[in-house]
């Protein structure tokens, strides 16, 4: 899976849960689905058509009323699926897993495999703003899955990034070797 792809996929809150869901094995209808996410239904619903325009979701033909459709994992879905699955699988609580289902968090440890510059960050994640890189690393820094250091050795100090603990763990989870 590609770094494009992840970010498009984590800019829904429920994206994730209902990938991993699916993949899990539980029923593409509606119902039993946010029963499991827990989302409300608005948020589940943008989440889901988030999931088809990606793409990664279809709804299953011959299957499921027009007002209540099932849905079924796509090719492409399957490998996001199974991705999903794997981080979920590493953030066992609540706690944890509000982290998980902001829109940055997961593109951001996707590419701090190794340490990383701000500004290297910023340009392997295309779209993100200042002020959301900033949020998400002190986030991720609070949290202890990122690590901070400030290297002195060059002649204006400047601080590099790297994934830890649960966040080096969801790092080679997504595998793209940043």
């Amino acid at each position: 899976m590609d770094l494009p792809l992840i970010v498009k996929l984590t800019s829904k809150a429920w994206s994730l849960k209902i990938l991993a869901l699916l993949h899990a094995g539980i029923p593409g209808r509606q119902a039993p689905l946010i029963a499991a996410t827990t989302a409300s239904r608005s948020a589940f619903a943008a989440s889901l058509e988030h999931l088809l325009e990606l793409g990664l979701l279809e709804r299953n033909p011959g299957h499921g009323h027009p007002l209540r459709p099932e849905f079924r994992l796509t090719p492409r879905g399957a490998e996001a699926a199974a991705l999903a699955g794997r981080i979920l699988d590493l953030v066992p609580d609540e706690e944890a897993f509000a982290i998980v289902k902001r829109s940055w968090a997961v593109p951001v440890l996707a590419v701090t495999g190794a340490p990383q510059r701000f500004s290297a960050i910023k340009a392997g994640l295309g779209p993100i703003t200042d002020r959301a890189l900033s949020q998400s690393l002190g986030l991720l820094e609070d949290r202890n899955w990122l690590k901070r250091e400030v290297v002195l050795s060059e002649r204006s100090p400047f601080p590099i990034y790297q994934a830890v603990n649960t966040g080096r763990q969801i790092n080679r989870a997504i595998g793209l070797g940043f």
